[in-house]
């Protein structure tokens, strides 16, 4: 068994004694994703790296502590270190101690500090993270493999597409930051990088969006474990609804995962108490047309996101492109605007979710002109 594999296999038994108290498998790896980052940070402050986390928050502050003590410092640290802007906000924002018994906090306290997680080199350290999601993903009952796309595919994506050093890479629904990471490794395993390649790479290149802050907070950390980022500086995540607003950049690559499912919706509570759902229709004066149909807006968010000669790669739904309505208004404006080259057709039961079909769209941005720009389609 490799290294990572028995820290993973260690830290996932430990899960089994939590659950008995009613954690999932997400609230487990969100904990272990908080006090990682505190013991990591702490790891550096002993060889002199600068912290912006305050001493009265940091590891030191919280290891000695035991009972009620540990606990309540433990849920002060999550509350100060949610504040503000940057990596480590994004990290800890509306952060909340999931584990009632602060005897077995103190036994997770003491499992993360036992590992002196600075001697891992980071490919080790990262496998251990994505070891942790893996398994987060495979828990039907947790809901969580909506976020996780799966890796072969994803790298077959990402070497179709190759990224270059000096490329700007998105992904608007970035769920645990999968296709973001192999568009890092591709980059960095088939070029020469020089330092300036290397620092463009690692804190400038990616960037993503994801709505949900706990999935958020983990494709955050599971970056920051690959070396991008830095703790003081700029999250490369953006917590909001990517579908929002019209994109204030524009990109050399999008690759995206969009999350399942047809309709945009708001839930709220009637004056009798009843749950309800209506659709959302999506009014940007950029997009071509007006729907709640999320694939479609997606196809057109990611059309905008690119620059002139930009190219995407999108994993939709079977035929989302050829129903009627707005889906006949898209694919005409984006057969126009964009040299649709490939339809990649995927073999049913891909995804956790099973029964799903889908397929991944792979256009190139291209200027104005009267005659379209898709001339053939591969299928």
């Amino acid at each position: 068994m490799s290294p990572s594999s028995a820290i993973v296999q260690r830290l996932w038994n430990y899960c089994t004694v939590l659950r008995d108290d009613g954690l999932s498998y997400g609230d487990y790896v969100e904990q272990l994703t908080y006090l990682l980052f505190l013991k990591m940070d702490d790891e550096r402050r002993k060889i002199g790296d600068p912290s912006t986390i305050p001493d009265e928050y940091s590891w030191a502050s919280l290891v000695n502590l035991d009972g009620s003590d540990l606990e309540t410092h433990y849920r002060e640290i999550l509350q100060e270190l949610g504040q503000g802007r940057g990596l480590i906000p994004t990290i800890f924002r509306k952060a909340q101690n999931r584990v009632q018994d602060p005897a077995k906090l103190k036994r997770l306290v003491t499992l993360i500090d036992g590992e002196n997680w600075h001697r891992l080199n980071v490919d080790v350290k990262a496998d251990i993270y994505e070891g942790l999601l893996e398994k987060n993903a495979q828990d039907v009952k947790s809901g969580a493999g909506q976020y996780f796309t799966p890796r072969p595919l994803i790298q077959a994506i990402v070497d179709v597409m190759a990224p270059q050093p000096g490329d700007t890479i998105c992904d608007p629904a970035c769920g645990t930051g999968g296709f973001l990471l192999a568009a890092y490794e591709y980059v960095g395993q088939h070029n020469q990088l020089d330092r300036d390649q290397w620092r463009h790479l690692r804190t400038e290149a990616l960037h993503g969006w994801e709505i949900v802050d706990n999935t958020a907070r983990l494709c955050v950390m599971n970056l920051y474990l690959h070396g991008i980022g830095h703790q003081n500086g700029r999250s490369p995540i953006h917590v909001d609804d990517a579908l929002a607003n019209k994109p204030a950049t524009t990109y050399d690559m999008v690759l995206t995962n969009p999350p399942f499912g047809k309709k945009s919706s708001v839930t709220y509570i009637t004056e009798e108490g009843e749950v309800k759902r209506e659709a959302q229709t999506i009014v940007r004066d950029d997009f071509w047309t007006s729907t709640s149909n999320k694939q479609l807006n997606f196809v057109q968010h990611v059309h905008k996101l690119l620059r002139q000669h930009g190219k995407a790669a999108v994993v939709v739904p079977d035929n989302v492109l050829f129903e009627g309505g707005a889906g006949e208004t898209v694919r005409r404006k984006l057969l126009q605007e964009s040299d649709l080259h490939t339809i990649l057709r995927l073999p049913t039961g891909i995804f956790y979710a099973q029964g799903v079909k889908a397929n991944v769209l792979f256009f190139d941005r291209k200027p104005g002109r009267e005659r379209p720009w898709t001339d053939t389609i591969w299928f």
